[in-house]
């Protein structure tokens, strides 16, 4: 009797395991799918999209007789800009400024891609402002110690960076320290 009582336990205790093996599948099954959800509808959406690609139907643009303006010759919508930062209806003078500022290179030197810093180094600056820098002659930690008032004004404007970002970041003192090391 003793032997059977045993063995009767074991059985107990192996269904038991089984049981609980089941249980966390099956609930690990499903927080998973919830964890997931978002990226597997966002799968779902690109592949309805590459599906679609090839759709003539799908790749279409509306045309208005009463908005010319908004399609180029290309047949694609041209977006029309009609509210400003703060939601300030922009008018067509408001849009029109003129020329842009031209840098005075001769305040703090000029340089070229051959001589180029890793500007990223500077606090306040990630590869898209480096890239813009880089696009109106601005390649060296010695151009940027070297601006002035005026020079960072013309700076912040060309590249549309956040007006007095360039002075809160310290990027001429940043700069001269990079340059000494």
């Amino acid at each position: 009797m003793l032997d059977f009582l045993n063995e009767a336990n074991w059985w107990c205790l192996l269904l038991l395991l089984f049981l609980a093996f089941l249980l966390g599948w099956f609930l690990s099954k499903r927080a998973l799918k919830s964890k997931y959800q978002s990226e597997l509808d966002e799968c779902k959406r690109l592949n309805s999209k590459l599906r679609n690609a090839n759709n003539p139907k799908a790749n279409t643009t509306f045309s208005s007789p009463s908005a010319p303006e908004t399609q180029n010759t290309d047949n694609t919508i041209k977006a029309i800009k009609t509210r400003d930062h703060g939601g300030v209806a922009v008018t067509e003078d408001s849009t029109d400024k003129g020329d842009p500022p031209t840098l005075n290179f001769d305040s703090f030197g000029k340089a070229d891609a051959s001589e180029k810093d890793d500007l990223k180094l500077i606090s306040g600056i990630g590869p898209f402002i480096e890239e813009k820098l880089n696009g109106i002659g601005i390649y060296t930690f010695d151009q940027i110690s070297k601006f002035k008032k005026e020079d960072i004004e013309t700076v912040t404007e060309l590249i549309k960076f956040f007006p007095g970002r360039i002075e809160r970041d310290k990027w001429t003192d940043q700069a001269a320290k990079l340059m000494k090391k």
